[in-house]
């Protein structure tokens, strides 16, 4: 099984909590997107790891287009990921990604026992595909989760997502007049960069971490 280098940022001395986060189907794990979350995660003392998935590895390292890998083989590279990561910084994890990362994270949860679950994003459905909902699972997972979802996220806004039975380990954060990257209309009155911030600070709180907002 071939995925990407470990890439390691936040505190790694004092007060902190640890999250291993995965990237979404199209993106990088040093995405625009995930590179700030990692920053701004940091900032509120938060340690992340992240990592590629083997098909988004081998599109680094030759620059092909590749889809996903099957789910067996994203599931498998979690597995390998959660004991390399463990093997070499033991501590408490949580786990989690943006959109495919965290959901793939959310079919593992209960059995890698994570402190938590965060999921930045979730795809309750695919694109254009509502009639076929992807939450089976959450309706009994147990592993405490939080889900920072737009409220006109495209693969699960708001009003949809309340049709949804879903445990009560899950946590849901709201973000006003956002889309499925986080991002709010202009006219919201918010900004991108306040969403992740709002985002960042909530993630750190729901870990038990310090929160030192920039």
């Amino acid at each position: 099984m071939s995925f990407s280098e470990l890439l390691w940022s936040g505190p790694v001395a004092g007060e902190h909590v640890r999250l291993i986060l995965a990237h979404g189907a199209g993106a990088p794990m040093d995405s625009p997107f995930m590179n700030e979350m990692a920053v701004r995660l940091a900032e509120c003392g938060v340690r992340v790891v992240r990592f590629e998935f083997p098909y988004m590895a081998d599109r680094r390292r030759d620059g092909g287009k590749r889809p996903p890998n099957p789910q067996a083989r994203l599931l498998y590279c979690w597995r390998e990921v959660w004991r390399e990561v463990n093997a070499r910084e033991p501590g408490s994890w949580a786990i989690g990604g943006k959109s495919m990362g965290g959901r793939m994270a959310s079919l593992l949860a209960d059995e890698l026992a994570p402190t938590a679950l965060v999921c930045l994003g979730y795809p309750f459905h695919a694109a254009g595909k509502p009639e076929k909902p992807r939450v089976e699972h959450l309706a009994a997972l147990r592993t405490p989760t939080l889900i920072v979802q737009g409220e006109r996220d495209a693969l699960g806004n708001r009003e949809r997502v309340a049709g949804y039975s879903l445990s009560p380990a899950i946590r849901l954060l709201w973000l006003e007049s956002a889309d499925h990257d986080l991002k709010p209309l202009k006219a919201s009155g918010f900004t991108h960069a306040q969403h992740l911030q709002r985002t960042a600070e909530a993630v750190a709180a729901f870990l038990g971490g310090p929160v030192r907002p920039a």
